[in-house]
């Protein structure tokens, strides 16, 4: 586990290269499409935290010209709260799913994610789980098929293309998420570990913790104020987000939910 060489992010616990012992597991193929979710929901009547709390936060480029003005986050203008902003409708209410029944779903909170993974007989992976099945089998590379970007320009997951936050060109395909089975998948045969949309793992997260973590099948911290997410998303871009690489680390509260987080792939084992 962990990032060799140069460390993008600090203070993100993007940790020196370490060993680390897994138990065999299985995990999904990719994240949770919107078709599963919603097989979840008609089956409980759950509602997620961000219908209890009525808004979620949008990316403000993938808003229609004439929407409202809404507030936006101070240190990342980019990200707007719109009320009615669900999994249903990921840009608010003027959305919907039409097409997108094979997107991720997405304004998943991890306590949605625990709550779908209950449901499924499932559970979500730890960090460890994660990143070894991320990397598809490769040793210390950067992406899950190597290190290289976009191998003989080839694009291999979907993230920023172009200036952000102002031009997304699209060159990957894409502006906003892709379909949970686009691009080839890795060495272990998964789709999109990297880039389209942030994944929820089990741990809580701490800056530290693999500075000392055991080495057989590490749990992570016992408590903490905040989950691990992994893998990076559509808007990550090298200039200011360059964490759609599989060492890379992030975090959110177990409530927060926005336009790029997701369920992510469940596991078992």
């Amino acid at each position: 586990m962990g990032t060799g060489g140069e460390v993008a992010y600090p203070q993100d616990g993007e940790s020196h290269l370490h060993p680390v012992q897994l138990a065999p597991f299985t995990i999904d193929v990719h994240a949770v499409s919107n078709d599963r979710f919603a097989g979840f929901v008609d089956a409980t009547g759950f509602v997620t935290d961000a219908e209890r709390y009525g808004w979620s936060f949008v990316f403000g480029g993938l808003l229609p010209d004439d929407f409202p003005d809404t507030r936006g986050v101070a240190t990342a203008p980019w990200w707007r709260q719109v009320f009615g902003a669900t999994w249903r409708h990921p840009e608010g209410p003027r959305s919907d799913l039409g097409g997108r029944g094979d997107h991720p779903a997405i304004h998943v909170s991890h306590d949605d994610a625990l709550a779908f993974c209950e449901w499924d007989g499932s559970r979500l992976p730890t960090e460890a789980q994660w990143e070894y099945a991320a990397r598809g089998g490769l040793d210390g590379a950067i992406f899950p098929w190597g290190d290289e970007l976009e191998p003989a320009g080839r694009h291999l997951m979907n993230v920023w293309q172009g200036e952000f936050p102002s031009d997304n060109t699209g060159a990957d395909g894409f502006v906003g998420t892709a379909p949970v089975d686009a691009y080839e998948p890795n060495g272990h045969g998964l789709l999109n570990t990297c880039g389209n949309v942030w994944e929820w793992c089990a741990d809580w997260y701490a800056a530290d913790y693999y500075q000392h973590s055991p080495v057989d099948d590490p749990p992570g911290p016992a408590a903490g104020e905040q989950r691990v997410m992994r893998g990076g998303s559509y808007l990550c871009h090298a200039s200011y987000c360059h964490r759609y690489r599989v060492g890379a680390r992030s975090s959110n509260g177990p409530d927060s939910s926005a336009g790029n987080s997701a369920a992510g792939s469940a596991g078992r084992g």
